[in-house]
């Protein structure tokens, strides 16, 4: 017997039958590379096809960010100068922030929307801003990908999203997940933030399940295209020690996270405890210049700052969770008592100036200062947060308060310059005021 379907049934069957023909299929795998490193040296503790060219997706975004610090440091452009977003900004494709062709945004919104949410508007918006025009700000990126010793990338815009030609490597992007790290440390702490204020919105982090998963991972960088796979730069920190570990190719967030675990791990497991911090070069700035053709007219902005503009200082460093908030609470207020602990002992303090000189033992007469605040119980707070989270350089520190007429000063003292020094680049990467006190 015959049996006859009407139009619509037939069509139904035939698009069942392609939907069941395409699952059939093997899925796309896009190439698998990896690199392990030891941050604090530079040496390579693993590598799988580590130099084999491919997509790098929304990793790309890496060097838009790092374009955009070198901007700021060096006047280009301030985090507070109000960018207009183009028409071609507007209409990248998602993930993105929702910018609108015409609309004004202050830089430092964009800056945290590429790195926090990875959004390509912003992306976008951020190397016009800075070189004028997309092509030009791919110009740019990819001269000082050179200059950082990134010698197999080129990139042709600032998102990520694939494009022929657009490719770089497993090594590369290892050494550029370096240099973010240690060139621009007082940055760094966006990309552990798990959501942030991008202006319109607040945007969460799309690689806040790695960050709430793996013990001591802080950063940096996710990408996903079906031609990349799923892409990771990773850094995590214990102890004395850092690892960087890259990823193309996943098969999905799952897996790519799982083996950045497994990288990571392996990484800690082969890293000595302690070694030497050697920092990588920091490139010499040119700006546009670099790309050649001299500078490049900036016209995105709807004013232009040549400096900067200062920003006031959090009144309290935001560096600790709710469980140890109510431990350091417990902790002032025993102290307040009369009370000791061995993780809270604070110094008795004269009403004295800021000193200049520390009274200490051998070469240790350098400190740190954390902040001015407008109480004593305010600053001790300050000082246990800081030294609770802080301890790998802090432990067993000297902690004083010292009160002036302008208010009461938190201060770490009895250190030599180099304990000093990594204290306050470790606490500025966490985004915690912090300068030296240096004897004389």
């Amino acid at each position: 017997m015959q049996v006859r379907l009407s139009s619509p049934a037939r069509l139904r069957f035939v698009l069942l039958f392609a939907v069941a023909l395409f699952a059939a299929l093997p899925a796309f795998a896009a190439p698998y590379a990896a690199m392990v490193i030891d941050a604090r040296t530079g040496k390579v503790l693993h590598s799988r096809n580590a130099d084999a060219r491919l997509h790098p997706a929304s990793l790309t975004k890496m060097m838009t960010l790092y374009i955009a610090f070198q901007a700021v440091e060096n006047g280009e452009i301030s985090l507070d100068d109000k960018v207009r977003i183009s028409s071609h900004a507007a209409s990248e494709p998602p993930s993105k922030l929702g910018l609108r062709s015409g609309q004004t945004i202050a830089f430092r919104y964009l800056i945290r929307a590429a790195a926090v949410k990875s959004a390509n508007d912003a992306a976008t918006a951020i190397g016009e801003a800075i070189s004028g025009s997309e092509a030009a700000f791919a110009k740019r990126m990819t001269a000082t990908a050179k200059q950082l010793g990134m010698t197999r990338t080129t990139f042709k815009n600032a998102h990520g999203l694939t494009t022929d030609g657009h490719l770089s490597t497993a090594r590369d992007m290892t050494t550029l997940g370096r240099h973010l790290l240690y060139d621009y440390p007082e940055y760094y702490n966006l990309f552990s933030r798990r959501s942030t204020n991008a202006g319109i919105r607040e945007v969460p982090n799309t690689n806040r399940r790695l960050l709430d998963a793996y013990k001591g991972a802080d950063g940096i960088k996710t990408g996903y295209t079906r031609a990349a796979g799923f892409n990771l730069v990773a850094s995590a920190e214990r102890g004395n020690e850092r690892i960087i570990a890259t990823v193309f190719g996943g098969t999905s967030t799952a897996a790519r996270n799982a083996r950045v675990a497994e990288l990571l791990d392996m990484g800690f497991s082969r890293a000595p405890s302690r070694a030497p911090v050697n920092r990588p070069s920091k490139p010499a700035y040119a700006g546009n210049a670099i790309a050649g053709g001299g500078e490049v007219r900036v016209s995105g902005l709807v004013s232009r700052s040549l400096r900067p503009t200062a920003r006031p200082l959090p009144a309290v460093a935001n560096v600790a969770n709710d469980a140890l908030q109510d431990q350091i609470d417990s902790l002032v207020a025993e102290t307040a008592a009369g009370g000791t602990s061995a993780k809270a002992r604070v110094a008795p303090t004269p009403d004295q100036e800021i000193v200049t000189r520390l009274s200490t033992k051998g070469d240790a007469h350098w400190g740190i200062n954390v902040g001015r605040y407008t109480s004593r119980y305010q600053a001790e707070k300050v000082l246990l947060t800081t030294a609770l989270s802080e301890m790998a350089t802090l432990d067993g520190v000297e902690r004083q308060v010292l009160k002036s007429a302008r208010g009461y000063d938190a201060t770490f003292q009895g250190m030599t310059r180099d304990m000093a020094d990594m204290a306050c680049r470790r606490l500025q990467a966490r985004n915690v005021t912090c300068f030296m006190m240096g004897p004389g």
